[in-house]
């Protein structure tokens, strides 16, 4: 999600690197859930947030998307995010206690809370929001063991990899004033990398790059001037 803000007001005015250690240790939050209600469509959903959210839940895109999913555009193009429901407007996934359900395989924007990535060029940063998470005395903690995900770095190639495909598709859209190739284009994103679910027994960084690299191939005979950094 492009975003225009001041560094120097939301964070620590540091930038971190996978290794480096960062006050972001909520302990649990015991109880703590103010950062799961009122985000409206916020909460975007990655490729691999979809796959884990279908495969921990044994469900599928669809069904999630009747239920604690919605899709909204970000930016031009057409995405899933977490469904905010009720007075309070709280995430799907919030048991009767105030505790996430799906805990164990979350998207990666509650991994990353209060983290936030910063993107320049082709690739990104971590920083620390110090103005969003209620918790005070929070304790310092590496970034990667924060996030938790396996296979670390290749889990940050994916994200980079990601990032910079919508952000391409992003600017063709922005640059033709037809409403068809967006919709195309959306359509396209949607049917390769959410409703076609990842196979079960295969890699799924794999299989995201075979994805990838067959839909880069696809949108650019038409739409899509080819990338560099790639």
């Amino acid at each position: 999600m492009r975003r225009e803000i001041d560094m120097a007001e939301i964070s620590d005015g540091r930038r971190y690197q996978a290794n480096d250690m960062v006050r972001a240790d909520c302990g649990g939050c015991k109880g703590c859930f103010s950062c799961c209600e009122g985000m409206g469509a916020s909460v975007i959903l990655d490729p691999y947030d979809v796959r884990e959210l279908a495969r921990g839940l044994s469900t599928t895109f669809e069904q999630l998307l009747t239920s604690v999913l919605e899709l909204n555009v970000v930016d031009g193009i057409v995405l899933p995010n977490l469904k905010m429901t009720g007075e309070k407007e709280q995430c799907g996934f919030l048991n009767e206690q105030g505790r996430c359900r799906v805990h164990a395989f979350r998207p990666g924007f509650c991994r990353l809370f209060p983290l936030g990535r910063i993107y320049e060029g082709d690739t990104f940063e971590y920083f620390l929001q110090v103005k969003e998470c209620r918790r005070q005395g929070r304790g310092k903690v590496k970034v990667r063991k924060w996030i938790g995900v396996p296979e670390f770095s290749r889990y940050e190639q994916f994200v980079r990899k990601w990032h910079n495909f919508l952000k391409a598709c992003q600017e063709q859209i922005r640059a033709v004033p037809d409403g068809e190739p967006a919709r195309l284009i959306c359509m396209q994103v949607l049917k390769a990398f959410y409703m076609k679910p990842f196979h079960e027994q295969r890699d799924f960084y794999d299989e995201f790059e075979e994805r990838l690299a067959e839909c880069e191939w696809m949108l650019s005979r038409d739409f899509i001037p080819e990338r560099k950094n790639s």
